[in-house]
């Protein structure tokens, strides 16, 4: 397994992208300012886009694992290689998600905790209703996590 971080010609995985943010001007908003990471184990498996927020804080703007090598741990292992990456550089990391129990317990079981709730963005800021595991997406949920 290897993770590498990519500096140019970011789009190329887009496909993978919009499994995490469906909507491509979103997406457009973070890709060229933020960090991008492919992990590739015999073949690109995750990548995820993490930007400078200021103030000592970073945030997980997009992880992605390809639909074929979900649950097999690709994801945890992506957020572990940040924490270690940015610890040092960063006192905290925030993730952004939909209001979800499988998200959430994503995050939390990586060590994240709840630090708080924008009302009504995904409504305000998408041209398309999200659905999530049958989930309506309203609220956006903050995490954060303390890095060393």
């Amino acid at each position: 397994m290897n993770i590498i971080q990519l500096t140019e010609n970011k789009k190329q995985y887009l496909d993978l992208l919009l499994l995490a943010d469906e909507q491509e001007s979103m997406i457009d908003r973070y890709l060229e300012r933020g960090e991008l990471f492919v992990l590739d184990d015999n073949g690109v498996k995750a990548i995820c886009v993490v930007t400078d927020e200021g103030n000592g804080v970073c945030e997980l703007k997009n992880i992605a694992v390809a639909r074929e090598s979900q649950r097999q741990g690709y994801g945890k292992k992506l957020i572990n290689y940040l924490a270690t990456h940015y610890s040092g550089k960063y006192v905290q990391m925030i993730v952004g998600t939909g209001d979800v129990p499988s998200a959430l317990g994503f995050y939390k079981s990586c060590g994240f905790e709840y630090s708080h709730r924008i009302d009504n963005f995904f409504t305000d800021n998408y041209d398309h209703q999200i659905i999530e595991d049958g989930v309506l997406l309203k609220d956006m949920v903050y995490l954060k996590w303390q890095l060393k």
